[in-house]
């Protein structure tokens, strides 16, 4: 590589990796599969579609954890010669399948609570509120066991809300279940249903597009790309910045590279090391290439930044 092409990359480790969370979905897929099978099994025996609703959400859960623990152990996998950047991308893929099978959850539901409405069926309001309360017990602990990982990871924050969320939905068929024990009130139970389709939908809509914008190389939320060019352009010797691009290598991971024209000449590793320090202290952007060029008489093929 020429002189004013020389690159800087990142130290080996990035402290924005996953941080490990291998316990927690065992514990966590544990916990909820077991509360699946007595949840389902009580909607069954009652005809309660509430509980029915959020044992089929529940489950969807169970199975979101199993995608975003198998990601997460993906994604510790060193890169290769085919796979550059490890299998790191993997927790993305996992957000929106995710998000995908939250959605056929909610459809599921909504038409099953629509056809109670029509048919509405006894309910044992004691036994719902029973099974409920072991729920708020069971999500809210598993929801916990992310609280401390939700603002760093959109998988880690995705099993967070969605726990918490279930944790809502069951200190609402508690409520449910009285309600339908004082009133007699039939219709409350596909209500109920109706409302864990409103939580689930507030809970993942926002995971899904962030999901799907990293799917698409999107500049994650949390950096502010005028800010990074603003940091370039602002470095002594640089007289222009192009083709910067910042992306989503994962969940927790970004990448960056740009060109900078330096007319007074390549400024040296130090210069490079610096901007690395800079660049991930600053923006949370550890892994760092840049390209130097020293003339803009001979412009580069990527000068304009509509150019990719």
């Amino acid at each position: 590589m020429s002189e004013s092409h020389d690159h800087s990359h990142s130290a080996p480790g990035h402290s924005h990796a996953p941080a490990d969370f291998g316990r927690a979905f065992a514990i966590g897929t544990a916990l909820n599969l077991s509360f699946v099978a007595l949840e389902g099994g009580a909607g069954l025996w009652t005809g309660s579609v509430a509980l029915l609703a959020d044992a089929g959400h529940n489950l969807s859960d169970v199975l979101g954890l199993l995608i975003a623990w198998g990601a997460a152990e993906l994604a510790k996998r060193p890169p290769s010669e085919r796979f550059t950047y490890g299998l790191r991308g993997s927790s993305i893929l996992a957000a929106i399948a995710n998000g995908l099978l939250l959605m056929v959850a909610v459809g599921a539901i909504t038409l099953e609570a629509v056809q109670r409405f029509s048919d509405p069926q006894p309910v044992p309001g004691v036994t719902v509120m029973i099974v409920a309360g072991i729920g708020i017990f069971v999500n809210g602990a598993t929801a916990m066991l992310f609280a401390r990982g939700r603002k760093s990871d959109v998988n880690i924050r995705g099993a967070y809300l969605h726990m918490a969320a279930d944790a809502a939905v069951s200190a609402g068929v508690v409520i449910a279940g009285g309600l339908i024990l004082v009133t007699g009130a039939l219709w409350i139970d596909p209500l109920v249903s109706l409302l864990v389709v409103a939580v689930i939908l507030w809970s993942t809509w926002g995971l899904l597009r962030e999901s799907v914008a990293m799917a698409l190389s999107a500049v994650p939320r949390e950096i502010d790309p005028g800010a990074v060019r603003e940091m370039l352009e602002g470095q002594a010797g640089v007289s222009r910045v192009h083709d910067l691009h910042i992306w989503p290598m994962s969940t927790t991971e970004a990448a960056l590279t740009a060109h900078l024209v330096m007319p007074g000449g390549h400024p040296g590793d130090a210069f490079l090391l610096e901007m690395q320090r800079k660049l991930a202290h600053h923006h949370g952007i550890e892994h760092v290439t840049l390209q130097i060029e020293v003339s803009d008489d001979v412009p580069c093929l990527l000068h304009d930044d509509n150019c990719v």
